[in-house]
């Protein structure tokens, strides 16, 4: 069992409707669905933020949604707010099938710093603690797919491929936010480290 499927934040406020919603979004659920059978293990990815959590466009006086601001740990994207732990948008598409996860990885829940990756917080050194999992379980090969292309799968793809995890992202099956350029920006970002863009 070394290959396992990671799906990135499919969640509702991802989804059309969502308060963080990615055009397409919900189209990708039975594409998903399908390939979990040809995977020896399924992890799904899941944002869980506290209702404060700093990376809100609420919580900075003065700011509005997608503005840009320095904190602490570096650049940083004010959000909608989004994916609020216990709230029907932090939960997964209706339609995903969540029988196949052998494990559901929440990320986001420290206040003070977003989590784009899978596997390290945006300060680039709090680990999630999967790569422990993964390494424990013998897994080499990942594949990725998910919301949003540009932000959350760019980033966990770049962070596994540095620590040595063979990495396919299989863009069919995600969709981006693109942000001033940022799905053009994530792709070079992923190919520069190796990744492969299926």
């Amino acid at each position: 069992m070394t290959h396992a499927l990671i799906v990135i934040d499919l969640q509702n406020d991802f989804c059309p409707g969502g308060s963080l919603a990615v055009t397409g979004g919900d189209q990708i659920v039975t594409g998903i669905n399908r390939l979990m059978d040809d995977f020896d293990s399924v992890i799904l990815t899941q944002d869980w933020h506290p209702a404060d959590h700093r990376s809100f466009a609420a919580a900075h006086p003065g700011h509005a949604p997608f503005d840009m601001i320095t904190m602490t740990y570096g650049p940083q994207v004010l959000w909608p707010e989004h994916c609020v732990q216990g709230t029907a948008g932090a939960a997964f598409h209706g339609d995903l099938d969540q029988t196949r996860a052998d494990l559901i990885l929440r990320k986001g829940s420290n206040r003070d710093i977003d989590s784009y990756s899978a596997f390290f917080e945006n300060d680039r050194t709090t680990a999630t603690g999967l790569e422990g999992y993964l390494r424990g379980r013998g897994i080499s090969d990942l594949t990725m797919v998910g919301l949003a292309t540009d932000f959350c799968v760019s980033y966990s793809a770049q962070d596994a491929a540095r620590l040595g995890f063979r990495v396919t992202v299989d863009t069919a099956l995600c969709r981006a936010i693109d942000l001033d350029g940022s799905l053009q920006d994530a792709v070079q970002q992923m190919t520069g480290q190796g990744v492969r863009l299926l």
